[in-house]
């Protein structure tokens, strides 16, 4: 198979399979796309991301810095995704609540997805449009979700249901009645209850939380 090829475009340097379709001159430095991908005119994509084989994006989709974009996954018009987000192997994100082969839609009808920084969607998940996916949020594999996700939920089954919560070293902390702190068993972190999820109890936590900032989803 031909060697990849790196690309110069627009003043910023990243790698792109030779069997890659790229279209879109907002690709940050870093970033590699892998045989197949097709990536849009008007998409953008930050610094450092991984687009993996088969992957769609879309004309109008948004990934932040450092997005892990496994094999089978299309990224449509209104989806956008903040930095450090993981999106598993064919999972599924959508764009049209009710969506009629005869029923042609203008691109503002369309419905948006927000998947917040450092979320992770399991493979063959599926994310319907309208909803946000909170920071840290872990959606398991096969899930089908159908409302907003808190910061830090941990979410399985269909429909999606949370079932505890999951620390930034990535293991499970389980559901507690405790109002006060919450502690993950494998890392010490702490953690206290809030309206949208957890939050940490120090921003030195995780170096991540502190540096990752609102916006950060423009391409440099």
């Amino acid at each position: 198979m031909t060697p990849a090829a790196t690309l110069l475009q627009s003043g910023r340097s990243y790698m792109a399979h030779s069997l890659a379709l790229v279209e879109s001159d907002e690709i940050g430095e870093g970033t590699r796309i892998w045989a197949f991908a097709h990536v849009m005119k008007n998409s953008r994509i930050g610094r450092s991301c991984n687009i993996g084989e088969h992957c769609y994006i879309e004309q109008g989709a948004t990934l932040g810095n450092n997005v892990t974009v496994k094999n089978g996954v299309n990224v449509w018009m209104g989806v956008t995704i903040e930095d450090n987000v993981f999106l598993g192997p064919n999972c599924v994100l959508t764009n049209d609540p009710n969506p009629r082969a005869y029923i042609k839609k203008s691109a503002d009808s369309l419905v948006g997805t927000l998947i917040r920084n450092n979320a992770t969607i399991g493979a063959n998940a599926t994310i319907v449009c309208g909803v946000t996916i909170g920071r840290y949020a872990f959606i398991g594999a096969g899930a089908v979700v159908i409302r907003s996700v808190r910061d830090f939920a941990l979410v399985v089954g269909s429909p999606a249901r949370q079932i505890g919560w999951m620390c930034v070293c990535a293991r499970r902390i389980p559901m507690t009645t405790a109002r006060d702190v919450l502690s993950c068993p494998h890392c010490q972190r702490d953690y206290r209850p809030a309206e949208n999820g957890l939050v940490p109890v120090s921003l030195q936590a995780d170096v991540s939380i502190s540096s990752t900032t609102e916006g950060s989803t423009t391409v440099p």
